[in-house]
């Protein structure tokens, strides 16, 4: 077949010109990604291996790469599952993920290519967003002036090569390959110390690289390295990295003095030692953080480790990370990526395997390696897997066990944790199988002790009365909302702390009811009524209650009359202070914001009207007693009604269902004032 010559993908190209034109320091990263795509290329293979025999290969799965400092090219080979035609074109010359897109969306903006590159050109700047957004492919144009490669699906004849210098064109052609696997060969850009280009032909840049990001890769990785041969025949050994390469070199140039020597590294230059294998104490907290870098593609260190192993009927050990911050897509399940992978006696199953973790814990990252699960196993198995279940409890148990100590010996890196992921560890609290009391364990939020910090529901237990029955809490969507709210004044006056719950989700889990904490109940401010002190506190606000009920009920039940539409009832609080009004609601009904959500999801919401509560003592509801005394009929006692009204809903942050008939009452009202 003719050579064919395609087009790249228009987000594609972008993020190729974005490469090549960037000046970032960190270039190295191309390698890491390279090596990382072989060594998935070879556990695909050895896994279909196992239920396709056609697929074994007849070598052992290795890496091998060749720096030849002659032609100023670096191959990288595999022997793994390899690519077909049609593989090459969907994978190199398309955007293969939404993250790849969000890189593009991120980085250029409404801004032009160049503008970005330089902008990007200090060493913090935006290397590590390669490895972030999983372009590591497109990585290899930031060193190459021109990226070949040779693929040979395994189990087919035919291999396919694939080669661009990344300036908007690709071609695709037939080529000729002994075994199934990739090769990339990449001619390199000139060495360029001032660009931040070290030399990639170089052996110790090759070998520093690899063991810092590659070195607990599962497979041998192999070097080559093509140089000019050297003047002299005296001694051609190398220092101890290279081993018996250098007598290698040494009788190939005896055999062609004018060849060039090629030192062949017998020894695989990485380690090969799965890192959640070995104990914690033999591993530098740097292996800790390039691992989880090169899993997750996250470009900051992590905040958090467990690491864990099962022992009994069974077998697993666990590697786990939590990550410093949330990713973009937290809150967008289907486009969440890098989550637990799944190994079988270190032989690669799935990369997310979501069956390991429960859903309010899908941040954490990391490897689980089952020494006896079924190597076949689908997704349907897994759900039905029992090891499965024993594995995702005693995950579990670590994660929220390491997280409660973290809480305890460092607060403030765990208020740091909660900030970033405590709204998802909430969504914990609506499944019913979840053990509640360990989430709410870990619950921080602001109070009206003091709004500026967090507290735990322990240390707000802690400092309850004892004749304090319920916890309590207000829930919006606005903190400085909340700590202005009038349903908070009783409260605050009797010294009793309130919880401010500001997260969406918040006002889904407090109304699975009925909810508890060390066995007192959780009960919302505003709704209900209001009993608070001791039962002799509370009988004196009763009674007092019942006396201005007796006097103001007629006036009462007339602004009843003019709210009927909008309210249930009109009645005087106990919970007011110094604010004129607010709106109640009846124990079990729902919150104005959750109907706005349930709403939103098309659920349909049954009918229900707040409560106008009244401060018998404030100013305005004396001057209206007393001008109902003296006319009954007044209209003024409706728009007064309707003024109370509205603003109530406004002091909870609500929205007026007629902000221009609200807007011309204060209009008149002003106008008869001044």
């Amino acid at each position: 077949m003719e050579t064919e010559t395609h087009s790249f993908q228009a987000e594609t190209q972008k993020l190729l010109d974005l490469m090549i034109h960037s000046l970032y320091t960190n270039k190295e990263i191309f390698l890491r990604e390279l090596i990382s795509n072989s060594s998935d290329a070879l556990d695909r293979r050895r896994f279909e291996a196992l239920s396709n025999s056609d697929l074994q290969s007849v070598e052992d799965l290795e890496i091998h790469l060749e720096a030849n400092r002659l032609t100023r090219t670096l191959t990288i080979s595999d022997n793994g599952i390899g690519m077909t035609r049609e593989d090459l074109v969907a994978n190199l010359g398309t955007i293969a993920r939404s993250g790849t897109l969000e890189f593009l969306n991120r980085s250029q903006g409404d801004t032009d290519t160049n503008n970005i590159a330089a902008e990007s050109s200090g060493a913090d700047a935006n290397p590590d967003l390669i490895g972030q957004f999983g372009v590591g492919f497109y990585a290899s144009f930031m060193v190459s002036n021109e990226v070949d490669v040779v693929s040979r699906r395994a189990g087919e004849d035919k291999a396919t090569r694939w080669t661009s210098k990344g300036a908007g064109e690709y071609d695709l052609e037939d080529a000729e390959r002994d075994l199934a696997g990739t090769t990339i060969r990449l001619t390199l850009k000139p060495v360029d110390a001032d660009a931040g280009r070290p030399d990639f032909c170089d052996e110790y840049v090759l070998r520093q690289t690899i063991r810092k990001y590659s070195d607990f890769v599962r497979y041998p990785i192999k070097l080559t390295i093509i140089e000019e041969a050297p003047a002299t025949e005296t001694d051609t050994s190398l220092d101890a990295a290279g081993d018996a390469s250098g007598q290698e070199a040494g009788k190939q140039q005896a055999a062609d003095p004018g060849a060039p020597a090629r030192r062949e590294i017998e020894e695989p230059i990485n380690s090969m030692k799965a890192i959640w294998t070995r104990p914690e104490s033999e591993v530098e907290e740097s292996e800790f953080g390039e691992f989880y870098k090169h899993i997750t593609h996250d470009f900051q260190d992590p905040m958090l480790r467990v690491s864990t192993s099962i022992e009994g009927n069974f077998e697993a050990r666990a590697l786990l990370f939590i990550p410093s911050k949330a990713p973009f897509d937290l809150y967008h399940r289907e486009r969440l990526h890098n989550g637990v992978q799944l190994y079988v006696r270190r032989v690669f199953i799935m990369d997310e395997c979501r069956e390991l973790l429960p859903d309010w814990l899908r941040f954490v990252r990391g490897v689980v390696d089952a020494e006896d699960l079924s190597l076949n196993v689908s997704r349907e198995m897994l759900q039905q897997d029992r090891q499965i279940q024993t594995i995702r409890k005693h995950l579990v148990k670590k994660v929220v066990d390491r997280l409660k100590a973290l809480s305890k010996d460092d607060a403030s890196k765990y208020e740091e944790f909660w900030l970033e992921f405590g709204p998802v560890v909430k969504e914990g609290l609506l499944d019913f199988e979840e053990k509640r009391d360990r989430i709410l364990d870990l619950v921080l939020a602001p109070s009206s002790a003091d709004a500026s910090k967090l507290t735990t529901l322990a240390d707000y237990k802690e400092r309850m009365s004892s004749d304090q029955e319920a916890i309590y809490y207000i829930a919006g969507p606005k903190l400085d909302v909340l700590r202005r709210s009038p349903h908070l004044e009783a409260f605050v006056e009797n010294g009793v702390e309130v919880l401010f719950l500001t997260d969406p989700v918040d006002e889904v889990w407090v109304s699975q009811g009925p909810i508890s904490y060390a066995d007192k109940p959780f009960k919302s401010i505003g709704h209900g009524e209001v009993e608070i002190g001791s039962d002799e506190d509370k009988e004196k606000a009763k009674v007092a209650l019942e006396k201005d009920e007796e006097s103001l009920g007629d006036l009462l039940q007339a602004m009843q009359s003019a709210l009927d539409d909008d309210v249930k009832e009109v009645r005087l609080s106990s919970r007011l202070k110094s604010s004129a009004s607010c709106l109640v609601l009846e124990d079990g009904d729902l919150s104005p914001q959750l109907e706005a959500m349930l709403r939103q999801a098309g659920q349909a919401i049954p009918e229900r009207k707040p409560i106008l509560e009244l401060n018998s003592e404030h100013p305005i509801l004396v001057k209206l007693g007393k001008r109902f005394e003296g006319n009954p009929t007044d209209p003024k006692i409706a728009d007064s009604a309707k003024l109370l009204l509205g603003q109530a809903i406004l002091a909870e942050g609500g929205q007026l269902d007629d902000p221009s008939g609200f807007a011309e009452l204060v209009n008149n009202l002003m106008a008869e004032t001044l």
